[in-house]
């Protein structure tokens, strides 16, 4: 990935495959949503492509950072923020995706003239999307607050997963932390890109394996009032890891999130709440 760094954050010319790139909520009120996050984060929103209905893109001072989108009324899918993962070519990695075990759910499609995608799930069922860039490469900035920071894996142990993600993007994976926790840090060359965490019998079984999305702010306690103020849920309260303040938020309408501000130079996935500077 190719990125300059300067004091409004890392900007981003395009992505090496593997790498988060992108977030994408879907949800049922999208100007709801919209307030919500334009209230929390600061985000102004223009359309994107519509090939899965109402789409727009968040932008932090005129850069895109997140998208969001409308579920369709007839489906009852769950509210939850989705991580894209680059991909130089999406339908080989969708077909390595089948291959290794894991399930196509949408695609693989065009987005108009931004770029091809498609969602799958892992061999446990957690979703994730696959982004093939072309006008949009991605996130284009990170490092500020109001931007992706992080994105963990819960799933019920690291070992087969892990293997998963290896094969079909590249992973290199590193077990980290404790060795009772049951955590693993993937990385694109020696860059620490996602986490995974086996938390076994203690994966909530109403929600299963899946992604969590970290959003850098300034001040995590001040956000969590904001949080509440405006309608949103305080899921589990701020603790200070090894590295940053986190606590897990969710918004108007269920949709899980946690919120961090990185707590050292470099920082990576500690499994105590420590999060990258960059993605």
């Amino acid at each position: 990935m190719t990125e300059a760094q300067g004091s409004t954050g890392a900007e981003h010319a395009r992505y090496a495959p593997g790498t988060p790139c992108w977030v994408s909520l879907m949800v049922h009120g999208m100007e709801p949503t919209q307030d919500f996050y334009h209230a929390l984060f600061g985000w102004e929103f223009q359309p994107g492509p519509q090939q899965l209905g109402a789409y727009v893109r968040a932008l932090l001072d005129g850069r895109e950072v997140a998208g969001v989108g409308t579920l369709p009324p007839d489906r009852r899918l769950p509210v939850a923020w989705t991580p894209y993962l680059a991909s130089d070519d999406v339908d080989a990695t969708a077909e390595l995706v089948r291959l290794c075990g894991g399930t196509i759910g949408v695609g693989p499609l065009d987005a108009a003239e931004a770029g091809r995608m498609a969602i799958g799930s892992d061999p446990a069922g957690a979703v994730f999307g696959i982004w093939q860039g072309a006008a949009h490469a991605g996130m284009a900035v990170s490092g500020v607050p109001g931007t992706p920071a992080w994105n963990e894996l819960l799933t019920f142990d690291t070992v087969g997963v892990t293997k998963f993600y290896e094969t079909v993007f590249g992973f290199e994976a590193e077990a980290t932390g404790p060795a009772d926790t049951d955590r693993v840090t993937l990385r694109v060359g020696d860059r620490p890109v996602a986490g995974v965490h086996g938390l076994g019998d203690a994966l909530p079984r109403d929600r299963g394996p899946h992604w969590t999305t970290y959003f850098e702010v300034a001040d995590v306690d001040a956000a969590l009032e904001r949080v509440v103020e405006l309608g949103g849920q305080v899921l589990s309260p701020a603790r200070d890891g090894e590295r940053g303040r986190v606590a897990m938020v969710s918004d108007l309408e269920g949709a899980r999130f946690a919120l961090v501000t990185p707590g050292g130079e470099g920082a990576e996935a500690s499994g105590e709440g420590g999060v990258p500077t960059a993605m």
